[in-house]
């Protein structure tokens, strides 16, 4: 039987090409944890954690815990590590458990190189080989700045690349500007084609209504947390056809109100692969969709691909800014989709390896910078209306 003999974490930062404008500021990149679990007979896994900070509790806290353990049985990592995961939830403390998910894909992609099998067989088999992603669009600094340049953007991305969905940011300009944006996207790319936008909690209720209303002749398919909450959000559901969708993965809560149409999720919320399937099979019986946010490095992604190979649900397109990534860590660089969807692997395990000189590279990164994804010290936001 293997054991596992050691694990390594280390923080990360990815530039995006351009920075963004959202609701929050400029997003110029992100900043995640690379793990790394090596098992007695030489395998080693690979996994991501949502935070940078989570490096600091697997390397001080769950690496001593997990020598020697068999790193087949998820159950018994989990419980060495966390202890009972419903007790975490009920404290309102989720660090541990996001801490834990690097972990957690780490021990599937262990499984799968160990018996031969990529992730999604180990989850029941494959549904689909590809995984639909939509195109992302944002005002970028020294790149699209108008609405016209927004939307030749996404007619580029239709022509060479074959896009078949969009989503992109609002909340970040004045309302009059972003309605031209997606006026000019819906006259490059045609009525057909699904567009989504997010507005990161930008808005009131009332203004978020106005937003709603100005956008509903876009035929936009749904937006992301026009509110802060879910009760806002009820609010709003009489009042547009356009659907909603939210990070906030509290399905009781959801069910109960109404609202949301879809969960936008990472591994993060759940602590990994296991627990977030459940997720998505528990929100199957009420209708609600579920896709992936976006970015994440390659190990993360790779984890969602498998997960959507395995999974019927998962059929709608998920986030992503892959063609917005400056840098990778796994090795022949970032995962591209090519007419609206993402190869995926089939490889044992997760299918992806590591590059060690791209990963010294983007902790390097890390250790000069800081965390990309929290805006500069003294960078004003975009005001919103």
């Amino acid at each position: 039987m293997a054991t596992i003999t050691a694990l390594r974490a280390t923080p990360i930062s990815i530039p995006l090409a351009a920075p963004y404008e959202w609701s929050g500021g400029h997003y110029r990149g992100f900043s995640r944890t690379i793990v790394e679990v090596e098992a007695s007979d030489g395998v080693v896994g690979l996994g991501e954690s949502p935070s940078p900070d989570d490096a600091t509790i697997v390397n001080t806290l769950f690496a001593s815990r997990l020598v020697g353990a068999d790193p087949t049985d998820l159950a018994d990592c989990e419980r060495r590590c966390l202890g009972s995961v419903r007790e975490l939830k009920a404290l309102g403390d989720i660090s541990s458990l996001q801490g834990f998910t690097g972990i957690e894909i780490a021990l599937w992609d262990v499984k799968g190189k160990l018996e031969g099998k990529s992730v999604s067989r180990l989850l029941g088999g494959r549904v689909r080989d590809a995984a639909p992603m939509t195109e992302y669009f944002a005002f970028r600094e020294g790149r699209e700045q108008s609405p016209a340049e927004v939307a030749n953007y996404c007619a580029k991305m239709v022509e060479n690349h074959g896009a078949v969905a969009f989503e992109g940011k609002v909340g970040a300009r004045d309302l009059a500007t972003e309605v031209a944006m997606v006026r000019e996207i819906r006259a490059a790319v045609g009525d057909e084609l699904p567009v989504r936008l997010d507005a990161n909690m930008a808005w009131t209720t009332e203004k978020a209504s106005a937003a709603l209303k100005q956008f509903e002749e876009f035929n936009i398919a749904s937006i992301e947390e026009p509110v802060a909450t879910l009760e806002e959000l009820a609010c709003l559901r009489a009042r547009t056809k356009i659907g909603f969708s939210t990070h906030c993965g509290n399905l009781r809560e959801a069910v109960a109100l109404g609202v949301p149409d879809a969960f936008v999720i990472g591994f993060g919320l759940f602590g990994g692969i296991r627990r977030t399937a459940n997720f998505i099979a528990a929100c199957a019986p009420f209708g609600v969709n579920v896709w992936f946010r976006s970015p994440d490095a390659g190990i993360a992604t790779a984890a969602q691909l498998q997960l959507v190979a395995a999974t019927e649900e998962l059929s709608e397109p998920s986030q992503t800014l892959l063609r917005w990534h400056d840098d990778e860590v796994i090795t022949g660089g970032c995962f591209v989709p090519q007419n609206g969807k993402v190869t995926i692997p089939d490889e044992p395990g997760l299918g992806v390896s590591l590059d060690p000189t791209a990963l010294a590279r983007c902790h390097d990164r890390f250790v000069q910078h800081g965390q990309l994804d929290l805006d500069p010290p003294g960078l004003t936001p975009p005001v919103s209306p």
